[in-house]
């Protein structure tokens, strides 16, 4: 019964991850808003990268949730947040944010499938 709520536990904060990644930081890289074109100049991006970053990112996000890409999606996830971090270092902004989403995503797979945490901690 425990592994079970372990996998519903992985499985809801998982979908929390995916939602963010797609609803609040993926999609509005698709539309026009107000500050959008300040925002990426500040970060150092050209705003006509901004489209390929959002489909980049929706696509991990989509990896992630789907149990056969998983692993590889959580692998892609730290590599892209790592360029967040990397982005908000280089202007002196708060950078933990996206390692935070790094950490949870890793354990969201490890509730998912015990064998991440096995394997990440050593047990057979």
């Amino acid at each position: 019964m425990a592994a079970n709520k372990m996998k519903i536990a992985g499985w809801a904060l998982s979908a929390l991850i995916a939602l963010f990644l797609i609803g609040a930081s993926g999609v509005p890289k698709f539309i026009d808003w107000e500050g959008k074109e300040e925002m990426m100049g500040k970060l150092g991006w050209d705003t006509g990268l901004i489209l390929q970053i959002g489909v980049v990112e929706v696509a991990i996000a989509i990896l992630f949730l789907i149990p056969r890409t998983a692993f590889l999606g959580t692998v892609l996830l730290t590599a892209y947040l790592g360029g967040a971090v990397a982005t908000h270092v280089r202007i002196g902004d708060a950078f933990y944010f996206p390692i935070v989403i790094g950490i949870l995503a890793w354990i969201a797979l490890g509730l998912r499938d015990p064998r991440v945490f096995a394997n990440a901690f050593g047990r057979p």
